[in-house]
Order: structure tokens, then sequence, then C-alpha cells
């Protein structure tokens, strides 16, 4: 099982990044991503039913990302937009069985290697 993540990059504030992670090994039902920033915790950013008709995000980024997938390419899309220096980050994928979106590290089982987004000022 792997979640491969990439996209990121540097982008001045205001710009916008797409992330991807592709799963492989098998077919999962929920997946999210997540975010750190140097010296912080690991916080919940967007997560996504199996289906794709349940979704869920943090207040900080509503209006401005948005979690899709596609299931036939077994991908999870994360479109970030009017982006800001506080979404500097490495960002994380995540997949889980079950079929509820969840904002909690805990809730997921499968953990992608990250991909660093910087937003200059």
């Amino acid at each position: 099982v792997q979640l491969q993540a990439s996209g990121g990059g540097l982008v001045q504030a205001g710009g916008s990044l797409r992330l991807s992670c592709a799963a492989s090994g098998r077919t999962f039902q929920t997946m999210g991503w997540f975010r750190q920033a140097p010296g912080k915790e690991r916080e919940f950013v967007a997560s996504i039913s199996g289906t794709g008709t349940g979704t869920l995000y943090a207040d900080s980024v509503k209006g401005r990302f948005t979690i899709s997938r596609d299931n036939g390419k077994n991908t999870v899309f994360l479109q970030m937009n009017s982006l800001k220096p506080e979404d500097t980050a490495v960002y994380y994928c995540a997949a889980r069985s079950s079929a509820a979106v969840a904002p909690t590290t805990g809730a997921y089982d499968y953990w992608g290697q990250g991909t660093l987004v910087t937003v200059s000022s």
C-alpha cells in the first residue's frame, strides 16, 4: 500500500496550486489531506468520502481549497486557491478504510510522504 503525494512548490500569496495523491495497492474509502507547519502539530485540511459526495474542510481553508477524487485513477486532489503565507506547510495525504469523512489524524490508517508548499508574501 502506497500513497504518493505530489504538486507542492513555491507560490506567491494569492496564487494557486493543485496537489495530487495517487494510491496504489488497494482502493480506499475516505481520503484526506493534512498539513504540518514547522514547529506545529499536524492539522486537518480536508477529507472526502469514497463516492466523492461527502466532504469536510477545516475552517481555515473553507472557500479557498477544494478536495476531489478520481476513483478510476485512485487519486485524490487538493485544489488550493487564494493561498496565504500561513498555508505554508508540508501537506500529507491519508487514507482510511471507513466510509465516513474524519478530521483527526488517528482516524487514518495510511499516510503518504508529504509534499512541501511554500507561500511567499
